[in-house]
């Protein structure tokens, strides 16, 4: 009998939400194409698409066109970093749009990840770049057009993504995006102080976990914003994780983070994280609402809402 690696069976019905597979100027260890047929042949049920440089709803929309026939759904959508067309309404607005007709547009639009203070200063990246980055001030105002741009997301139905900010800034954003009739907002928790999980989660957002940061990934300079490279510092391990995913209860989110060549494919990266989860206690039910329940909903995956 064939090998059957442990923790397969955790991938039956999940949901990857965040895998770079699109083209990039680091390399990549899968293409758009085969990371679908793998997450199809572990019996998984979507995968999102993500990348710094560009709207991927063009990529999930040429896959689901192409391998529709596998039985899983690839979605995108819109990280407004500057070569992706930064922090507009109108680069908003096409991604939205951008596909194979209704439907098949983005399902996520986020604030920049590697163009924001709070990563630029991390990475020690010069005054003048800081300069140019995205920001929440201290007041915790909202700038222009993000507020535009939570409405339009409200409007359309899909997914307002925090970005790669401080809890700080995550929290002040996820009160604006209520305010402003947004039901679908993804924070990316893994840094946050249980306290600031914990008032994300309970304004209705959703706090994601990525395995990225638990990985030797993290010693190697990539590029995210442009052909610099830097390290994402990091001296997590899953026991790190432990008390922020129950912090977030019933509104967390695992996945990958997968794509760069450094890590097994997604599917392979996703495996080996939901195993770890595992073995600090989750149980099985647990585990399949963060990968698969929670995903579904918050990206209307088969038609399931929040």
């Amino acid at each position: 009998m064939p090998f059957v690696p442990p923790g397969t069976h955790l991938l039956q019905g999940a949901i990857d939400c965040h895998v770079h597979c699109a083209p990039h100027l680091s390399g990549r260890s899968v293409n758009v194409f085969g990371a679908v047929r793998q997450a199809a042949a572990a019996g998984m049920r979507a995968i999102g698409i993500m990348c710094n440089f560009q709207n991927t709803s063009g990529f999930a929309a040429l896959a689901n066109d192409e391998l529709g026939d596998l039985g899983i759904e690839a979605f995108g959508g819109l990280i407004m970093q500057p070569t992706a067309g930064g922090v507009t309404l109108e680069a908003a607005r096409t991604a939205i749009g951008y596909g194979y007709g209704p439907g098949t547009g983005a399902r996520f639009v986020s604030l920049p990840t590697h163009h924001t203070r709070h990563v630029a200063t991390r990475e020690g990246r010069s005054p003048a770049f800081l300069e140019t980055t995205f920001s929440v001030p201290e007041n915790g105002r909202i700038p222009d057009p993000v507020p535009a741009i939570m409405e339009l997301c409200a409007a359309k139905d899909v997914v307002f993504d925090c970005g790669h900010v401080s809890g700080r800034e995550a929290v002040a954003l996820t009160e604006e995006a209520k305010r402003r009739g947004c039901t679908r907002i993804r924070t990316h928790c893994s840094r946050y102080a249980l306290e600031e999980i914990e008032a994300i989660t309970a304004l209705g957002g959703y706090a994601e976990f990525s395995f990225f940061v638990l990985t030797h990934a993290t010693q190697v300079g990539l590029t995210h914003v442009d052909e610099e490279k830097h390290k994402i510092a990091s001296n997590s391990v899953i026991q790190d994780f432990t008390p922020r995913l129950r912090a977030a209860g019933d509104r967390a989110i695992v996945s990958s983070d997968a794509g760069v060549y450094l890590l097994p494919p997604p599917v392979e990266a996703f495996r080996e994280y939901l195993m770890l989860i595992e073995s600090e206690g989750f149980t099985e039910a647990e585990i399949r609402r963060m990968s698969a329940e929670n995903p579904a909903r918050l990206f209307r995956i088969g038609g399931a809402s929040v």
